[in-house]
């Protein structure tokens, strides 16, 4: 099985190459197999690019940072990469971390393409430097948001922790339950045990939980008592954010992490394209790939084509996001302006609301198409 690059600890990079910096959580308290896949999906990526001749016979040469969660290490981590000469800083998963990057990248000149997180204002202001290939929070837990409602559960518990991103995530969920008869319970997790919790569920008789907590502390303890809680049987438990996604969760919870429907950023069905690079990932991975290593794969693809019809400038390449047009793996990416959003956002980014069957954990099965 190969194995994605240890991050790179390069100094300088080879005036012979295209430098493409990479900011992905690898360690601790960083989402660890989110990174492993986001890596694999930009190192493949990279390599098929070389392999065809590279841009204008240059290499590019991706240049790792790890995040580690941490928004002040990555904003480091953009400003080491600037002065490396890197062409442009692409990755990162968690919201809160891609904000501190963007904002840097914006500072410094340095265009920056967001693989996977989600938060609304991923910067303060509309920037030209920035743009992203996951969707807006807004969009998809609107559509999570629609999911409950078609199942008729309308007494949403959330379990929450203190973060710019859940809170995001809490705004869009009670405004858009609100508006079709739903109500949200926020249940903080700082102040409750998971038996405590569960008392509250049954005491307001919520019809679902949704899991708006860190993986795999608190998120794995709460599942667990959920389920072993008789009062409970018959509620739901959701995790919009995607944290059953990943093999971790399926080892940390068994049984128990199965029917627990999450948002995916994947078509119904894959393409040629998507196939086949679904087929490489798998390979390098060691199992099915995630959304995220897709994610991984078409951030690369944006930065080549942009690289081989603009260059290496940084103005240039910030200034064809409106006239990208690429074939990704999860169909055709355009960037444009999105009303409420300050970046250049893929508009068209397919989300399903998907759960890990309970009768075969490992198989997924697509619940709701947005």
């Amino acid at each position: 099985m190969n194995t994605p690059p240890s991050p790179s600890g390069a100094e300088h990079i080879d005036g012979s190459s295209i430098g493409l910096g990479a900011l992905v959580p690898l360690t601790r308290p960083g989402w660890v197999e989110a990174g492993r896949h986001l890596l694999a999906g930009l190192d493949l990526a990279v390599r098929e690019v070389n392999e065809a001749g590279g841009i204008d016979g240059r290499p590019l040469e991706l240049v790792v940072r790890d995040t580690a969660a941490d928004p002040e290490r990555a904003a480091a981590a953009v400003d080491e990469l600037a002065g490396l000469g890197v062409a442009a800083v692409a990755g990162e998963y968690h919201s809160v971390v891609a904000r501190a990057a963007a904002a840097r990248a914006g500072a410094l000149g340095v265009p920056f393409l967001c693989s996977s997180a989600v938060l609304d204002a991923l910067t303060e202001e509309p920037t030209e430097w920035v743009a992203r290939l996951a969707p807006a929070q807004s969009r998809g837990w609107r559509i999570y948001a629609d999911f409950l409602l078609g199942a008729g559960r309308r007494r949403i518990a959330l379990a929450t922790q203190p973060s710019v991103y859940w809170a995001s995530g809490t705004r869009v969920l009670r405004d858009h339950l609100a508006s079709h008869g739903g109500s949200v319970l926020e249940l903080d997790t700082n102040a409750l045990t998971p038996e405590a919790l569960c008392d509250a569920l049954v005491e307001h008789e919520a019809t679902a939980l949704l899991l708006l907590v860190g993986h795999p502390e608190p998120a794995v303890p709460i599942v667990r008592a959920v389920r072993g809680d008789r009062r409970l049987a018959k509620i739901l438990i959701g995790a919009p954010a995607g944290q059953p996604e990943f093999a971790e969760w399926a080892s940390a919870l068994g049984e128990d992490g199965a029917g627990i429907p999450f948002l995916r950023y994947l078509p119904e069905r894959l393409g040629p394209l998507g196939e086949r690079v679904g087929k490489e990932l798998r390979e390098r991975l060691g199992e099915a790939p995630s959304f995220v290593a897709f994610e991984g794969w078409d951030t690369v693809a944006v930065l080549a084509e942009v690289l081989r019809s603009h260059g290496t400038d940084r103005a240039a390449i910030a200034a064809s996001w409106p006239r990208v047009v690429v074939e990704g793996t999860r169909g055709p990416i355009r960037f444009s302006r999105t009303p409420g959003i300050s970046v250049w956002q893929w508009a068209w980014t397919p989300i399903q609301v998907v759960d890990r069957d309970p009768g075969e954990p490992d198989r997924f099965r697509v619940l709701h198409v947005g």
